[in-house]
């Protein structure tokens, strides 16, 4: 038997969610536009959350998001972070890739593993938590490029020292956003291949990446459309797990 859901509490987050998709502040007319129900219902979901301390507001009839939610996301880092949420879904991709896994989130210029698993053999390549990913030749590092707002990849292309050929990085960056996952062909770490997909949220913006790597060549070779598969799977469990199924139940 389904658990019964609550459809104003429901509408309620989605009003929340709006502002994760990219709105800094709100009016019941953003709200009544985007949820399509009319401003009377509008207007009292949006005082309703004010009261609760979810949104404040800062002109009449103008509302943004709480100091609440700061106080929860610093729960939520002292937690761990997304870590332990992805921490299952690495393990049972390890167990059906048969290789060696491993998160990440971008941290100024780098790429930094966040969690990782390992496969149930003898021999495997290991990368310890918190080690930080170069960005311009690791799987983890061209893809967090690839798919970072535009200005911010620029200012990272400016600053950065330790790129050789340039314009081929930037021409691998398209080609990485345009086939949606990344390849390190032994190109950093010697004798490492991985293959990196982002894990999104409901707003297509990406949140962490993950990856099977090893020192097999036929990691991004031979079995590189069985790992994509395994990887892109795995990517969709990781979004669930972050964000919920996200069901629209307006």
């Amino acid at each position: 038997m389904s658990a019964q859901l609550n459809g104003s509490v429901i509408r309620a987050f989605r009003i929340l969610d709006l502002f994760a998709a990219g709105y800094r502040e709100m009016t019941a007319g953003d709200v009544a536009r985007e949820l399509k129900i009319n401003l009377i219902t509008a207007h009292r979901f949006l005082h309703t959350l004010e009261h609760a301390g979810a949104l404040r507001m800062t002109a009449r009839g103008v509302f943004r998001l709480g100091y609440v939610f700061a106080d929860l996301g610093e729960r939520i880092r002292t937690d761990g972070g997304p870590a332990p949420i992805l921490q299952p879904v690495l393990d049972d991709l390890a167990r059906v890739a048969h290789e060696a896994c491993m998160a990440t989130r971008f941290d100024q210029d780098k790429a930094v593993c966040i969690a990782k698993a390992l496969p149930e053999r003898a021999l495997y390549v290991d990368i310890r938590i918190g080690t930080r990913l170069e960005a311009h030749c690791t799987a983890h590092g061209k893809l967090w490029l690839a798919l970072m707002e535009e200005e911010k990849r620029d200012a990272w292309l400016q600053t950065a020292t330790t790129i050789t050929g340039k314009s081929a990085l930037i021409q691998e960056l398209h080609h990485i956003r345009r086939q949606g996952f990344a390849l390190n062909d032994g190109e950093g770490l010697g004798d490492i291949y991985a293959i990196a997909v982002p894990v999104f949220n409901h707003h297509n913006h990406m949140v962490s990446a993950i990856s099977c790597f090893g020192s097999n060549s036929m990691i991004v070779h031979q079995h590189q459309a069985t790992l994509l598969d395994h990887l892109k799977k795995a990517a969709t469990t990781a979004q669930t797990a972050l964000y919920g199924t996200h069901r629209n139940t307006s």
